[in-house]
């Protein structure tokens, strides 16, 4: 009966998560061959390079890895059942509990775990920068869908608010890793929303009267 080869001496789902923990603590250019070895059980030079190819490509799979796990606190942005500003709440505010545990590395590894990269890796610097485009444009997607469902007025003030809810939650990573609470971090997003709801269409009066009328009667 032929062989079919020697199993893997590692867990490779352990291995990832290892992995994961590591980069998303240190970032990706302090992060040694060695200390990624080590911690993904000891495994062999060959086994790493057998299993994963390279560090770029084991990068690679832990960002995937990461956005299919702690990543889909960003899911609301894609729900359009979801209301909106609800859809960005929702993200701000899971985005905000996840980023501030203490059961993992603080911060989103989107953000911090590519930054200042010297040339030879920019593609891996491109990479989470692609993410994080993506996470601006469902944002985006949010304004522009309360907009068009007349929720939200079109102004010059609406015409930035995704830039200013882009850069709060891209500035969490900061504040989560300096220290800063869930508790605190949701008063912020709490008065970060008074954005929203200032440019939110009034009703107009008559149906404004209806409904109090509406509320009477219940």
């Amino acid at each position: 009966m032929a062989r079919t080869g020697r199993p893997r001496e590692f867990d490779r789902d352990k291995a990832i998560d290892a992995a994961t923990a590591l980069f998303w603590a240190q970032g990706y250019e302090p992060t040694s061959l060695a200390q990624l070895k080590s911690c993904m059980g000891n495994i062999s030079p060959a086994s790493f390079y057998a299993a994963f190819g390279s560090k770029e490509a084991l990068f690679r799979e832990v960002v995937q890895h990461y956005l299919a796990t702690y990543g889909q606190v960003m899911a609301p942005l894609w729900d359009e059942s979801l209301p909106p500003r609800e859809a960005i709440e929702q993200t701000l505010r899971g985005s905000a509990r996840m980023q501030a545990a203490r059961t993992h590395p603080t911060g989103c590894l989107v953000v911090s775990g590519a930054s200042n990269c010297s040339p030879e890796n920019e593609p891996v610097q491109a990479l989470l920068a692609a993410e994080r485009q993506r996470t601006r444009a469902g944002i985006k997607a949010c304004v522009e869908r309360a907009i068009a469902r007349n929720e939200l007025k079109a102004s010059p003030s609406t015409d930035v608010l995704p830039d200013i809810l882009a850069t709060f939650f891209h500035g969490m990573t900061c504040e989560a890793r300096d220290g800063m609470t869930v508790d605190t971090l949701n008063v912020a997003i709490t008065s970060l929303l008074t954005l929203w709801d200032i440019n939110t269409v009034k009703p107009p009066k008559n149906r404004q009267k209806n409904t109090e009328h509406t509320r009477a009667k219940l």
